[in-house]
């Protein structure tokens, strides 16, 4: 019964335990227990599909050049758009009839090339993912016609269920995870709403232009291209509007420009006033007809319209306009000039220009192929995204059979359309994201150029700002003052003030407090404001500078460096102020979560201007932001921490290899061998046969000599008593001395410890592919060294990342802590090897081969007018060697293993390091407890046994005690020293008493005769004394001592065996027989001496009554 109440307790414990348990076990995530979902993996092949539908061909008509007074506001409710739309690719239309002014897009080629950029994007999709588009075959053709082209309104069919089905079987029984389309008209478009709302498969229709709708079905998004494509009317009314430049005046280069947007937007307002519009097409044929031109209608508008914008003008007419103007002395200085139509900047030039002139424009003209590769990337990182969440819901598609009635509360359509509408990012065609739940916007960033002069005097084009979401958007915060704009080209513009970002990393950038007054007597003052707000940042730097200085003294810090020794000669030889501060975030910067932050996100926001630190320049970083030449090279290492090995129980045997100490022991016990057989075989040997002495040297014997020796034991031991064997342990002792001087030479130094660390051979030592148990390795988050991981090794990466440390001091101290968080730190070398040489305590140290080579540039924002600028000089800074001061000063750090100890440095050994000693020590106890536990074992078990047989009692060559025990004949050492020390003091008392000594030399028995006493020469002793008589002390004549009688043994050996018994000696009866003679002799000797002692004591008293 108590068994089964027993069972029923643990049943019960166990179910209460049930719940809680599966509770954390639902809470864990279903991919943390492998850093890939593999099972999912090899289900859909590792790559991500996704459909299109929809393919014809598109025909567009080429940019108007009508002056028809209907803009592009009012085209939009017309079929053709009125912009242009480019494409990268072939055009396979333009020679179709009547298509003089038409161009053809491709969608199939769009997408394949889109495929293909992506793919060679890495780390766009997890797991090493790559996408796939699967394509609709349209009107059972098998591939797209070329010629004649469908009609845009045609169909695959005449109704939408059929449409459903073809795209079932066609597409979505691949299992794409969305699909794109390129509908053109209104038919097509409600066409893919039902198959978005049937299917739950989330659809992005690219259109020309917007198609109105009614739903709000969020899986269904609409990217419109006409929207997409900002007017460059907007652009240049935002730069009037900014400036306040509302009266202006135009001058238009061809006669039949396109300006309706420019004005209708301007008559949106009444602060605007046209002027004139000075056209001057037919007056560019003569140059003198062109200057008497200009300068009657330049004098005409100076005094009313202050602003002149320039349409239909190339550069080399604007040139041309500027260069007569400025000759003939026809240019108002007091005139803004502002190009209306959109530049390249690779196409602008410098040449003839007047100082000031604004212009705006793209880096890169957006064409039909970079839409469609923005809508597949839209995807593909919406996807990313989601799998890091869930991915069997993100990466397996929910419908890939269109019968299947089965209704689930979340299908992977449904799932992943959350994560589009919160997606956004940077792409090809402009800033993505999705407005108003199913709009899908590419918003177009102009950039906008002012010519005025670079530091060193030269025009250059200057990049102002930027036109995001319908504003502009400045980098340096204010617009160029008009009296700078104006200046001639000797003159020198005003010092700018830039902004500049830093980030902490030693010893690039050092900080330290204040003083009291909030000043830095060394350094820079820079602010940490612990955020990347612009206004913040202006306030806080606009009440620095103010009389009534109001920022809290925890936000002043004194900057100092390598970095900051850079920035003021820079600033020096650029001519420029600056205002200095620390990353909000602490961040290199990384593409997270739909933006860049830290360095990288505050140059592309405008809240700063130059990012100075250890700044590596990376493809991904280059992408987005300038950089200037590096101004330092390094490469990416690996840090680990030596630990030190006196901990270990047998350091104390570290000094000698295990084969030594084997070799020692086995010779110790060969050595003691010998010995017993050279003093066994030698006449002179401590044996029963060589000198006949008390002692016998026995193997045991041997043994004790030899370890005495070698530990140098100062104990009482039996040394051989024959030549060779002194010889023999002379030579020993020799080899033990030496053996021991090793031993204690090398002693203190393995007890400190030898200096291990982990050995990695580089990035790719098998320790970082494929960590054991419990090996840790990180870098620091958002990073170039993190990014590296992360594109050449995600398998890596994905088991590094939970380590990653924020910052290079918190990574180098997780390494030093005790126990260490980390096992391994990578980052840049030239910051490791900093920290090692600054490492007071030595536990530092670089492994493996550098990899990954980079280097640190000054970060600008796009398109800076800096960068080639601020590169040059840093040519000429290395030339010239002034980098190589910059280095020496701040690196020129005695290196941790060259530092010089002092000789008086002792080194104090704790408990810890003897530890192994005191294991011994205690083990030794132990063994000693179980050899007393034997010896009782052997006397009382073995001994009996043995003593019974006739055999194996002789062990007297082994151990003297043993044969003593199994032979109790043998007299014991101390018995025979008692013997002794009797017969010794019964001889001296017959000395004493002139009784005759017993012969030990024979054995007769030999008479007491008291008629020899006669012979006995007695003294007389006379004692005297002042005032007394002296006393004579005479023998009594008249006593006679009585006639005693002895036997005397015959002699014996002193180990206790007669000569005449030698061939007896192990008989028990002849043993009992010589003890019995031996108690006899010395009971008799007992008698006579007290019979003695009666005899004088009666004649003294005898005597005293005589004197008396």
């Amino acid at each position: 019964m108590r068994r089964l109440s027993l069972w029923w307790l643990l049943s019960r414990i166990c179910l209460l335990l049930l719940p809680p348990c599966a509770l954390v076990l639902a809470r864990v995530p279903g991919s943390s227990s492998h850093p890939q979902p593999c099972q999912i993996l090899k289900r859909i092949g590792h790559t991500v599909r996704i459909g299109a539908v929809h393919l014809q061909p598109w025909t567009t008509a080429t940019r108007t050049t009508t002056s028809s007074g209907q803009g592009w506001r009012g085209a939009r409710g017309q079929q053709a758009p009125s912009r242009w739309i480019g494409s990268a690719l072939h055009s396979r239309g333009a020679g179709l009839p009547g298509g003089a002014g038409e161009s053809t897009l491709f969608p199939r080629d769009a997408l394949l090339f889109a495929v293909e950029n992506l793919n060679r994007m890495s780390g766009l999709l997890p797991y090493n993912l790559s996408l796939e588009v699967v394509m609709a075959i349209e009107a059972g053709l098998g591939d797209l016609p070329l010629l004649p082209f469908s009609s845009p309104s045609s169909a695959w069919s005449s109704d939408p269920v059929s449409f459903l089905q073809s795209v079932c079987h066609t597409v979505v029984v691949q299992g794409v995870s969305a699909l794109l389309a390129f509908p053109q008209s209104q038919g097509e478009m409600l066409e893919l709403e039902f198959i978005s709302s049937v299917l739950h498969i989330p659809v992005i229709s690219i259109v020309r232009y917007e198609f109105p709708r009614k739903s709000q079905n969020p899986l269904h998004l609409q990217l419109s291209l006409e929207n997409s494509l900002s007017s460059d009317a907007d652009v240049t009314v935002s730069i009037l509007t900014m400036n306040n430049w509302y009266n202006f005046s135009l001058l238009l280069c061809q006669e039949d420009w396109n300006i309706t947007d420019f004005l209708f937007l301007t008559q949106q307002s009444a602060k605007f006033h046209l002027g004139s519009i000075i056209n001057i097409t037919a007056n560019l044929s003569s140059r003198q007809d062109l200057l008497s031109f200009l300068q009657v209608q330049l004098e005409i508008i100076k005094d009313t319209t202050p602003t002149m914008v320039m349409f239909g003008c190339d550069m080399e007419s604007i040139r041309r306009i500027f260069e007569i103007t400025t000759q003939f002395g026809g240019m108002p200085l007091e005139l803004h000039w502002v190009l209306g139509d959109s530049q390249n900047v690779e196409e602008l030039r410098t040449e003839g220009l007047p100082l000031g002139l604004i212009a705006h424009g793209k880096t890169t003209q957006s064409i039909f192929e970079h839409y469609v590769q923005d809508a597949m990337e839209l995807v593909a990182r919406a996807i990313a995204t989601a799998t890091m969440v869930q991915p069997e819901l993100a990466l397996i598609p929910s419908t890939m059979n269109c019968m299947d009635e089965g209704v689930t509360n979340l299908t992977s359509g449904q799932y992943l359309s959350r994560f589009l509408a919160n997606t956004t990012f940077r792409g090809l065609s402009g800033s993505i994201k999705v407005k108003e739940t199913t709009v899908l916007s590419s918003e177009n960033n102009f950039f906008i150029w002012n010519l005025q002069h670079d530091p060193v005097g030269k025009p250059m084009w200057t990049r102002l700002g930027s036109w995001q979401g319908g504003k502009i958007v400045m980098d340096y915060g204010i617009w160029p003052e008009q009296a700078q704009r104006h200046r001639t080209n000797f003159q020198h513009p005003a010092r700018l003030h830039l902004r500049v970002v830093t980030l902490i990393e030693h010893p690039f950038v050092f900080t330290r407090q204040v003083d009291d007054d909030g000043l830095c007597p060394a350094g820079q003052l820079c602010l940490d404001p612990l955020t990347n707000n612009s206004s913040i940042l202006d306030d806080l730097f606009d009440s620095l500078q103010s009389d009534n200085d109001t920022v809290p003294i925890k936000y002043k810090k004194c900057c100092y460096g390598y970095c900051i020794d850079l920035l003021e000669k820079l600033a020096e030889d650029l001519n420029f102020d600056f205002d200095l501060y620390i990353v909000g975030d602490g961040k290199y910067g990384a593409w997270k979560n739909g933006h860049w932050t830290g360095l990288v996100g505050d140059l592309l926001s405008g809240t700063a201007h130059m990012a100075v630190t250890s700044f590596s320049i990376n493809t991904a970083r280059s992408q987005v932001i300038d950089f200037t030449s590096p101004f330092f090279s390094t490469s990416l290492g690996i840090l680990v921490r030596t630990r030190d090995t006196a901990a270990p129980i047998g350091a104390f045997m570290w000094p000698l290899h295990w084969t030594m100490w084997l070799g020692i022991f086995v010779a110790l016990h060969i050595t003691a061998v010998f010995l017993t057989l050279y003093e066994w075989k030698s006449p002179f040997g401590m044996t029963p046969k060589g000198r006949n002495r008390s002692k016998v040297f026995s193997f045991s014997s041997a043994l004790n000599v030899c370890y005495a020796i070698l530990f140098g034991r100062t104990v009482a031991i039996k040394p051989p008593k024959c030549w060779t064997g002194r010889f023999l342990m002379n030579l020993w002792a020799i080899f033990c001395l030496f053996c021991l001087s090793t031993y204690t030479a090398n002693l203190a130094a393995v007890m400190v410890g030898e200096k291990i660390y982990e050995e990695l051979s580089g990035i790719h030592d098998p320790k970082l592919h494929h960590p054991s148990q419990g090996f840790r390795f990180g870098t620091v988050r958002e990073s170039s060294a993190e990014d590296y991981v992360k594109q050449s090794f995600p398998e890596m990466y994905e088991y590094m990342r939970r380590y990653n440390v924020p910052a290079t001091p918190d990574g180098v101290e997780y390494l030093k802590n005790d126990p260490e968080k980390l096992d391994a730190f990578i980052m840049d070398k030239a910051l490791l090897d900093y920290e090692v040489s600054i490492d007071a305590d030595c536990k530092l140290l670089t492994v493996g081969k550098p990899f990954a080579i980079e280097g640190y540039g000054i970060g600008l924002p796009p398109n800076s007018p800096l960068t080639s600028n601020i590169s040059e000089l840093i040519s000429q800074y290395k030339s010239h060697g002034f980098m190589d001061v910059l280095h020496d000063k701040w690196y020129k750090v005695v290196p941790c293993g060259k530092r010089s100890f002092a000789v008086t440095e002792t080194l104090q050994m704790g408990i810890k390091h003897f530890s192994g000693l005191f294991v011994m020590l205690c083990i030794g106890i132990g063994l000693s407890i179980l050899t007393t536990i034997g010896e009782h074992i052997v006397y009382r078990l073995i001994l009996p046994r043995i003593k019974k047989k006739s055999k194996l009692k002789y062990w007297l060559h082994t151990s003297q005690r043993l044969h003593r025990a199994l032979n109790t004949s043998f007299v014991e050492e101390k018995q025979q020293l008692k013997t002794k020390q009797v017969e010794k003091s019964i001889i001296l008392l017959k000395d004493l008493y002139c009784l005759p000594r017993s012969n030990a030399a024979n054995s007769q028995l030999s008479v007491w005769n008291t008629a020899n006493l006669s012979h006995c020469n007695r003294r007389k002793y006379t004692y005297s004394d002042e005032g007394q008589s002296h006393l004579k002390v005479h023998p009594h004549q008249g006593i006679s001592l009585p006639i005693v009688r002895r036997e005397i043994p015959t002699s014996f050996t002193t180990n206790g065996k007669p000569d005449s018994l030698n061939t007896a000696r192990n008989s028990v009866t002849q043993e009992l027989t010589e003890l019995e003679k031996q108690i006899q002799v010395i009971r008799q000797d007992l008698r006579l001496a007290m019979n003695r002692k009666n005899q004088l004591e009666e004649y003294q008293r005898t005597n005293r009554t005589v004197e008396s």
